[in-house]
């Protein structure tokens, strides 16, 4: 059940915040390593110690929302298959035949089995190896023991997330840290699925600040949507996820509300809409921003590091509030189509300049300031992470009572 409570909290807080004229400040200005951005090695630890050991959201429920759906993806160089099972569960595994490593399956679609395309050995949506080609040729094999290998995986507010380590003993509940009953306020399980694609950028870490920042929304975005936006920024950690709000009135909230015109009510008649906005970081590698183009929609952007360490490749993906008419969907297309624009040409572009300059290796250092929160947390929890071994994972973060399902 989502946490309104919480939610409301933070909408008075963003509401004095707004009367006051200021906002919440970190302690001090953070100063890091600049090649945290570039360093090789460094790179290659953040990826095998963060994304291959830390909860990934893979997929909105949307994407995969009935039995026989699935979806086949590369994560971090990790062949990875999400299916929906006639059971109505989600299940992810490694996308690779247990005969002789070939993916079994590729894009996303609906199906009740996967047949390799190598030698046609036959799995379920559950992972079970359920035929094996001219199996009187082929000899004795216990099919029990050659299903797909599975990963941990959790659906909850709408979101799949899942483990590239099918060994791993990380609570996904503990990591999610209570972040999720505030997401529960989108109500994602009954968004649609609109449009999706993927852009290339710089470093995972220097296109994750952006969707930490609101300081540089009136300067790198003035010609498009920033002009007259206020760049300061109120921060929300949860463990590692961070909501960055503004104070007050900054960002668009439905059917023409604004925060100050709550005050008049009770805040057991806010609607929880009216509550979600500003943009929503899930660590390592999301991030979730509403828009009113058409209609009511969100951009998740997940983030994934590339091959080397100055790329990385992000998959926009738009859900609608519910299936859209003709005219709403000419209108979430074209906000699509603006944010595309924004942060391919603007911050990415961006980004890679700022990659250009610190590969030449004469900065030193880069700094947050007390007004950039949530860049801080976010580069402290990659270190914390980095410095903490397998075992120690859960105690990182704070376990969460969930309710009964």
């Amino acid at each position: 059940m989502v946490d309104r409570e919480c939610l409301i909290e933070m909408a008075k807080d963003a509401l004095a915040h707004g009367k006051a004229g200021t906002i919440s400040q970190a302690p001090e200005v953070m100063k890091i390593k600049a090649d945290v951005y570039t360093d090789d090695a460094r790179f290659e630890q953040e990826k095998k110690l963060i994304f291959r050991r830390m909860p990934l959201m893979l997929a909105p429920s949307a994407e995969l929302p009935n039995p026989g759906d699935y979806k086949a993806m590369d994560a971090v160089g990790v062949p990875v298959l999400l299916t929906r099972g006639k059971d109505g569960k989600v299940r992810a595994f490694l996308n690779s035949c247990t005969h002789r490593g070939t993916a079994i399956a590729q894009g996303c679609g609906n199906t009740s089995r996967f047949v390799c395309g190598y030698h046609g050995w036959t799995f379920n949506r559950e992972g079970e190896l359920i035929g094996v080609a001219s199996r009187e040729d082929f000899g004795e094999v216990n099919t029990d023991e050659l299903g797909l290998k599975p990963f941990p995986v959790l659906e909850k507010a709408g979101l799949i997330w899942a483990i590239l380590d099918p060994d791993s003993t990380l609570d996904i509940n503990t990591f999610l840290s209570g972040y999720d009953k505030l997401l529960e306020g989108f109500g994602f399980e009954n968004w649609t699925f609109f449009e999706s694609r993927t852009l290339v950028g710089p470093n995972w870490k220097i296109a994750y600040d952006g969707y930490l920042d609101f300081y540089h929304l009136p300067v790198l975005h003035a010609d498009t949507f920033g002009r007259n936006i206020p760049n300061k920024a109120l921060f929300y950690s949860f463990g590692p996820h961070t909501r960055v709000n503004a104070p007050s009135t900054v960002l668009p909230l439905p059917d023409g509300l604004n925060l100050t015109e709550l005050e008049e009510k009770d805040s057991s008649e806010w609607p929880t809409e009216a509550l979600m906005n500003g943009v929503w970081t899930i660590f390592p590698h999301i991030s979730i921003a509403t828009f009113y183009g058409g209609a009511r929609g969100v951009m998740i952007s997940q983030l994934f590091p590339g091959d080397k360490v100055g790329e990385s490749f992000t998959t926009q993906m738009y859900l609608s509030e519910r299936k859209p008419t003709e005219e709403e969907a000419r209108g979430l297309r074209e906000q699509f189509k603006l944010l595309e624009y924004v942060v391919q040409h603007e911050d990415y572009g961006t980004g890679l300049r700022q990659q250009r300059a610190l590969d030449a290796g004469m900065t030193e250092n880069v700094y947050f300031g007390r007004n950039e929160g949530g860049g801080q947390v976010f580069h402290g929890w990659v270190q914390k992470i980095l410095d903490t071994a397998n075992d120690d994972l859960n105690s990182l973060f704070t376990p969460v009572q969930q309710a009964a399902e």
